[in-house]
């Protein structure tokens, strides 16, 4: 069973028995409540924690648990129609109206009712996240001589340094200079579009992509402009027509395992997407998202295109947090010239710096034995349960098409049969009880066809996988596009 399920589970018994208590009245010790129902301190901890996020318990370090007293009735909500004209009033000379559809983001980011499995998620099950390894990373990190203090603009020197021999490579193509350190890889997204593109100008985007890369573009007055994505990554021909007929001065890519194609740029494409985009003034966005998330059998890694540029053409995105945890939010851009200095003065204007005890705590868990150890699992973990996953589909729903097993990342690219609608997919396969991710958000055009997301990393085990699969296949009968 999920972690979250008992916690939720423990919550709702606790809950309606909350009424035996008097308001202030003590509730049974932790170790109690561990003997009677059979769980982990753990999960009594996060449980009692949720209830007191709810205001129906009180707890006293020391002391114990009590039962709280009843919150007063919200005061009555304002009328604040007013706001739906003030929220649609574009400005003037505001080319692409700012409200955004962040369906896609949430849909990831949102945890999934009691009982049902996800395969919509974006990140490492807390079983694959190296929790050990950051407890005692930030316990070092809290330590260190003046860990609470304000580090500087760019980040930890140290930091930097890292990121630099990770993005740059044996060659030490990008130095510490080159880099920032961010809040991990959105914000460093978001740091990069308003830097590169003014409000209302195109930006080229991978199709499919990215939904948050999309909602960022969007959030910023940019206007998405879709360049054709096949197994072997962005094609250029299509690349050097969309500069051609946009006049856009951004194209936005992940070259290393395409989120949602599982893609790798192709030796030989590499290269000419540098030249179009140099020879249109232009900026390539590397976010190079999954590149701690190679499967075993991934081989050797092509390095950056950041480590093959030296004329200042890539912006390169890294980040820790898909191989570690959803709050390890550190990331880095890297890139050269000019750009360097209007990166920095954006993300000083958004967020100051990132916080010093995270940026060494990240420091310590990249730097002790047990880092290269997680990786090595992680590795073993995603390959083993990609195969799991890709046998299930083929075996119980046959008439799904797999265009291509990734070697890197935690997602399949899964068209429906028949043409079947992606959104009826997905809403079939969640009252089976499996949340997955219809495909329309990847795209910031009309889609070729319809296609369905299936995450592999945040289950808790291959057995899950398994299992909804054939959940899928029940729920599927007799209706939306697969074969039952």
């Amino acid at each position: 069973m999920y972690e979250r399920s008992s916690v939720a589970e423990l919550a709702e018994s606790l809950r309606s028995e909350l009424n035996r208590y008097s308001v202030g009245g003590k509730l049974p010790s932790s170790r109690a409540l561990v003997e009677r129902y059979r769980v982990s301190p753990v999960t009594v901890s996060r449980a009692l924690a949720q209830l007191a996020a709810e205001g129906l318990v009180v707890t006293r370090p020391g002391a114990g648990v009590f039962r709280a007293r009843p919150r007063t009735s919200a005061p009555a909500s304002g009328d604040t129609s007013w706001q739906e004209v003030a929220l649609s009033a574009e400005a003037v000379g505001e080319v692409v109206p700012r409200s955004v559809d962040a369906t896609g983001v949430v849909g990831s980011l949102a945890v999934p009712p009691s009982g049902v499995i996800e395969l919509n998620g974006g990140y490492l099950h807390p079983s694959l996240q190296p929790e050990r390894a950051m407890a005692a990373a930030l316990a070092r990190a809290g330590r260190r001589p003046g860990a609470w203090g304000r580090p500087p603009i760019e980040g930890l020197p140290e930091l930097r340094d890292w990121f630099a021999r990770e993005i740059g490579g044996a060659g030490l193509a990008v130095g510490a200079a080159d880099v920032l350190i961010t809040a991990g890889g959105q914000s460093a997204l978001a740091t990069a579009l308003r830097a590169l593109a003014p409000p209302g100008a195109p930006i080229l985007v991978e199709s499919p992509t990215y939904p948050g890369l999309l909602a960022i573009a969007r959030a910023s007055g940019c206007r998405p402009v879709p360049v054709p994505v096949d197994a072997e990554g962005v094609r250029p021909e299509l690349l050097a027509a969309a500069f051609e007929a946009t006049g856009a001065r951004v194209f936005v890519c992940q070259p290393l395992f395409q989120n949602p194609t599982g893609a790798v740029l192709a030796p030989g494409r590499r290269a000419e997407v540098l030249r179009i985009a140099r020879a249109a003034g232009a900026f390539v966005v590397e976010d190079d998202y999954a590149r701690a998330l190679a499967h075993e059998d991934a081989g050797p890694l092509p390095a950056t295109l950041a480590a093959e540029d030296p004329d200042g053409v890539v912006v390169h995105v890294r980040s820790l947090t898909k191989a570690t945890s959803p709050s390890l939010r550190v990331g880095a851009l890297a890139a050269r010239g000019p750009v360097v200095d209007r990166l920095r003065a954006i993300q000083v204007v958004d967020s100051f710096f990132v916080p010093r005890p995270l940026q060494e705590a990240a420091l310590e868990l990249v730097g002790a034995p047990a880092w290269p150890r997680h990786l090595r699992t992680v590795a073993a973990e995603l390959r083993h349960r990609r195969d799991v996953l890709a046998g299930a589909l083929r075996r119980e729903l046959p008439a799904l098409e797999l265009p291509h097993l990734p070697s890197g990342g935690y997602q399949l690219w899964v068209r429906p049969a028949g043409g079947g609608d992606d959104a009826a997919f997905a809403a079939a396969a969640l009252r089976a009880g499996v949340a997955v991710a219809p495909g329309r958000p990847y795209f910031c055009a009309e889609p070729p066809g319809p296609y369905v997301r299936m995450s592999f990393a945040g289950v808790s085990g291959p057995g899950e996988l398994v299992e909804a699969v054939q959940r899928m296949r029940a729920g599927l009968v007799g209706g939306v596009g697969p074969d039952a």
